[in-house]
């Protein structure tokens, strides 16, 4: 059985789907148990009306996205593995560089191609039922706004996918990211909760969905009270630069500790509802979908198909290239882990296949819901090898030996083996 998310937010999930069924049978004036029933009927349900429509963005957009490419910035071979539209961070590229990834080498997960923004007509639109004064921002008013930088990771939900056919024997559709799926920056901008609070968010508001300006209009909706929390922010630059359209140019969210999906770039409109919001990003896609994730009915109900994404495992990585080959001598083995919820209190390293087990060294920084990095020492003869790590978290969380299989290869948290040659 999947493990309770500590964040509550899995909670949360079961308790907004209940109460939408509560809404929609007194709206049709039918019982819970004879919606139920009716929602499980078939497809035809959401056209007959049963369903509510999802949120989405009113108007016209206030701007003519346009691009030709996916991605934008240069992605060299020796910074990085491309997939169409994606950019997978090669780790070796980060040996011998600092705790932040350079805007440079940061990893790209984009849906389509990445949208080309004038900010002098965009603009940020915050409205729905859950606020008061509906507000029209322009980008010169968020830089005006008091604003705070933190440093924090983004982890795309699919990173280390490919992982699962080596622990299962099966290969998942998707990107097959390795674990280079994830990147560390100084993030700043507008705490979220100062525009909700100009905006006068109703104590009644429940869901927040920002909204993309990209060809798919990706949103996906996040808690009131994660939407208000201190480094919840909407973001305007990285690492001391304004954003690059590959990160979401001029304004993308960040939801610290979350799947990737959550931080949502190219932001156009905010939707703040009263009642419980839902999309294909937490319904149908970035969900745990298998026999050891069971879905509650209420939630099912609305289309999900699997338990929600929210908080990111504990994960680790050598800063060594991938089944490389290396020339003997004595090294640094250097290397970073990461949780989505604390910070890393252990790191333990094998470097014979899991039967011995020795310390690293942890170097400052190590920040919460980003990375500490790690070495240790190693003489080793000729031969192959392969390497691993463990990483634990001030919580008390661990990377598993083994996690269990989900179909579309999310969240993968298992301790890895890194496969390394030395001549």
């Amino acid at each position: 059985m999947a493990r309770p998310d500590p964040s509550g937010e899995w909670q949360y999930d079961l308790e907004r789907a209940g109460e939408f069924l509560r809404q929609r049978s007194q709206e049709l004036g039918v019982s819970r148990r004879r919606l139920l029933q009716l929602l499980a009927a078939g497809s035809t349900v959401a056209s007959a009306g049963l369903l509510p429509r999802r949120a989405a963005g009113h108007g016209e957009p206030p701007v003519a996205p346009s691009s030709t490419a996916s991605i934008l910035k240069p992605t060299p071979e020796a910074q990085f593995v491309r997939n169409g539209s994606n950019a997978e961070m090669r780790w070796e590229s980060l040996y011998g560089r600092g705790y932040l990834v350079a805007n440079s080498q940061f990893f790209v997960r984009n849906n389509g191609n990445t949208p080309l923004i004038d900010p002098a007509h965009w603009r940020l639109r915050v409205e729905g039922s859950g606020v008061t004064k509906p507000l029209i921002l322009s980008y010169d008013d968020l830089l005006a706004m008091p604003s705070i930088s933190v440093i924090r990771a983004i982890e795309c939900a699919g990173n280390g996918r490919n992982y699962f056919q080596q622990s299962h024997g099966r290969r998942i559709e998707g990107t097959p990211w390795n674990l280079g799926g994830i990147g560390v920056a100084e993030w700043t901008g507008v705490p979220l909760a100062e525009v909700l609070q100009q905006a006068q968010v109703k104590p009644t508001a429940r869901d927040v969905m920002p909204i993309g300006l990209d060809a798919k209009a990706v949103q996906r909706p996040l808690s009131i009270s994660k939407a208000m929390a201190e480094d919840t922010l909407l973001v305007y630059a990285m690492n001391g630069d304004p954003l690059p359209p590959d990160h979401g140019f001029p304004l993308r969210v960040l939801v610290p500790g979350w799947v990737g999906i959550a931080h949502i770039k190219w932001v156009g409109s905010i939707q703040v509802s009263e009642a419980p919001l839902f999309s294909e990003y937490n319904t149908r896609r970035y969900v745990l979908i298998g026999e050891d994730y069971p879905v509650d009915d209420a939630l099912a109900a609305q289309g999900v198909r699997g338990q929600i994404l929210t908080t990111q495992g504990v994960k680790s990585a050598f800063e060594l290239p991938w089944n490389g080959t290396l020339e003997r001598s004595k090294r640094l083995v250097r290397g970073r882990s990461w949780s989505g919820e604390g910070a890393i209190s252990r790191v333990q390293v094998s470097f014979d296949g899991g039967r011995q087990w020795k310390t690293a060294r942890m170097r400052a920084p190590n920040i919460a819901q980003a990375w500490v990095r790690w070495d240790l020492d190693w003489d080793p003869r000729p031969g192959r090898y392969g390497l691993l790590a463990r990483a634990t978290d001030d919580r008390g969380r661990s990377q598993p030996d083994r996690i269990p299989l989900n179909a579309e290869g999310y969240s993968y948290s298992s301790v890895v083996t890194h496969p390394i040659r030395m001549r």
